[in-house]
């Protein structure tokens, strides 16, 4: 079995009792990384040199007895819109195919620090905006449970890393479900923190009151051990929170009577698939069996939260983008007349289609006219929104639902399609009311592709979500992609 085939805890402990080397974890990395890569495309840069440098650095110190934190030698991937000093940070835009940022992101350093690996950056949506990692500059990744079909996004290169084997785990990006959609999809855990729990330094914003970084892996127990190194007060990001109790693995545990977990019936909507009901309604019992009480209950705002989030997001954009002018970094077009034409062909040939039609769409929400018609009716949606879930959070611990209304599609599907903003459906409320949620697999679809369930939290209380996450994900059995079976060790 392949050392990536394990969890970063695990394979952590493993590194550090010397059953395995931190150098042999990462050319075990390495050599998936080319079985894999010319099917499923989730990595935009691979440094090698580096990631050999710096695990034989930690097994040094390992050999010289020094005590490391858990995740030391393990390797790792992070989001292209991370920057990494030194590294091409290029957010799978043609804007920033030839940046290299001088510093590295908040979260990215904290892992450096606990003496994680990494091995590389992973394909996205363009400046995160998609749902499939089909909207990237440098091709499409491919979901590796199914080659045909999407991995979502927009953190898909990272999830489909994480389950292709190709790296113990990954940091992803969350502004409406960009980390738990794609973790649903692929098979992974995903969890997004509450806002501001997570440093938000060095990552290239989009949306900037949604998005926050989270942590990928193959388990909870991976999630939570990931997300305690990188959660942490920055006075850099002044989004940041100082909180008091970030030792997320301390909820690990299966205890969970008593627990008070809502389903809400709008969940049942329109558009969910059956296996999805089927496997929500499964482990809405399998909870139940363990001591949690379960309750069905009207949450409402459901179909309210896509318009609202994507105006907002959008908006957002337009003015987050505007840097992007090819005058101080980023892609210039190669012939102008005068400035302005310089602007609008750097900005015409450098963005997508994608980030065009919501660079336009936030720009329009927020011209003179439309501005109260539409964002500050976005805003007005938002507050009840989050009011929405205070009510929800004093009778609950917890909600339970579907991460997506449906499993992975075929590529080609669904970009630049209704049905691709509306898979949001069920994750962008957590962003607009800044919660914590976590996508777990629940087993697979009658097409043999996997489903993800969703936890949510009310805010800072990500420690009753892991809890009830680890208690139910050690009811299920343990899935592994046959795509990464089959090309273990560096393999077919």
């Amino acid at each position: 079995m392949s050392l990536m085939s394990l969890g970063a805890v695990t394979l952590g402990k493993m590194i550090q009792n010397r059953q395995v080397s931190a150098v042999e974890a990462v050319e075990e990395a390495l050599a998936m990384i080319k079985a894999t890569e010319p099917s499923i495309h989730s990595f935009v840069t691979v440094d090698e040199q580096q990631a050999r440098e710096r695990a034989a650095q930690i097994q040094q110190q390992i050999d010289a007895g020094v005590s490391l934190p858990v995740l030391a030698g393990v390797p790792f991937a992070v989001k292209d819109n991370l920057c990494t000093d030194g590294r091409k940070t290029t957010c799978g835009s043609k804007m920033l195919e030839n940046f290299v940022p001088t510093y590295t992101a908040e979260a990215v350093c904290k892992l450096e620090q606990a003496g994680a690996v990494l091995l590389g950056k992973t394909n996205m949506d363009e400046f995160a905006m998609g749902s499939t990692t089909e909207t990237s500059a440098f091709g499409a990744t491919k979901n590796p449970w199914n080659i045909s079909c999407v991995p979502g996004g927009s953190s898909g290169g990272s999830c489909a890393a994480v389950a292709a084997e190709a790296c113990s785990f990954a940091l992803g990006t969350d502004t409406g479900g960009s980390i738990r959609q794609p973790s649903a999809w692929c098979g992974v855990t995903g969890i997004k923190p509450t806002y501001g729990t997570v440093s938000r330094y060095g990552m290239v914003a989009y949306a900037s009151s949604l998005e926050q970084i989270g942590p990928i892996a193959k388990n909870v127990t991976d999630c939570a051990a990931i997300l305690e190194v990188i959660s942490a007060y920055d006075k850099k990001d002044t989004t940041s929170v100082k909180r008091a109790d970030t030792k997320f693995r301390d909820a690990l545990c299966e205890d969970i009577r008593g627990m008070k977990i809502g389903i809400p019936k709008d969940y049942f909507r329109e558009g969910l698939s059956d296996d999805i009901r089927s496997a929500l309604t499964n482990a809405a019992k399998q909870l139940e069996q363990a001591g949690a009480q379960i309750s069905y209950f009207d949450l409402g705002l459901v179909e309210e939260a896509v318009p609202a989030y994507y105006v907002i997001a959008s908006a957002e954009a337009s003015s987050n983008l505007a840097r992007y002018d090819g005058v101080k970094y980023g892609y210039r077009t190669k012939t102008v007349n005068g400035l302005h034409d310089m602007y609008k062909k750097s900005r015409s040939e450098g963005f997508g289609r994608e980030v065009k039609r919501r660079i336009m769409l936030g720009s329009f929400v927020l011209s003179s006219g439309y501005y109260d018609a539409y964002y500050l009716q976005a805003l007005r949606a938002k507050n009840l929104i989050r009011r929405a879930f205070d009510e929800a959070f004093a009778a609950y611990d917890l909600i339970l639902g579907p991460t997506a209304p449906t499993t992975a599609p075929a590529l080609g599907t669904t970009i630049g399609t209704m049905q691709m903003y509306l898979g949001d459906v069920y994750t962008v409320a957590a962003n607009l009311a800044g919660l914590p949620a976590l996508s777990l697999p629940m087993g697979l679809d009658h097409n043999g592709l996997p489903i993800g369930l969703q936890m949510t939290a009310d805010r800072f209380q990500e420690k009753k979500m892991i809890r009830a996450a680890y208690a139910l994900e050690r009811m299920q059995e343990t899935l592994r992609c046959p795509f990464a079976i089959s090309n273990e060790k560096g393999g077919a």
